[in-house]
């Protein structure tokens, strides 16, 4: 079974219906307690005209995982979207 490019794969944007959610490598950040943590080449599928991201499921699992192991405490949650990630919300199965 061959794995398709995510990079050749776009996806209708559901925030401004007129542009296409195309896969980049981003910065992502996020609040932890009064930390601000930024994690690069981070998986996010990002709409070429309104600037939407939705990120990877498992990429978000492997992080919250990383993190709550690193500090021990709960990473706020990152399902919900955030004005700091641009209307972000998380994806499964794309």
């Amino acid at each position: 079974m061959t794995i398709p490019d995510p990079s050749k794969i776009s996806f209708t944007c559901s925030e401004c219906q007129a542009g296409q959610l195309r896969y980049k490598r981003i910065t992502y950040y996020t609040w932890l307690g009064n930390e601000m943590i930024t994690i690069p080449d981070f998986p996010a599928w990002v709409c070429d005209v309104c600037g939407r991201r939705e990120y990877d499921q498992q990429a978000l699992n492997r992080m919250n995982l990383l993190l709550n192991t690193q500090t021990k405490r709960r990473t706020p949650s990152l399902k919900q979207s955030s004005k700091n990630n641009r209307g972000g919300k998380s994806i499964s199965n794309r």
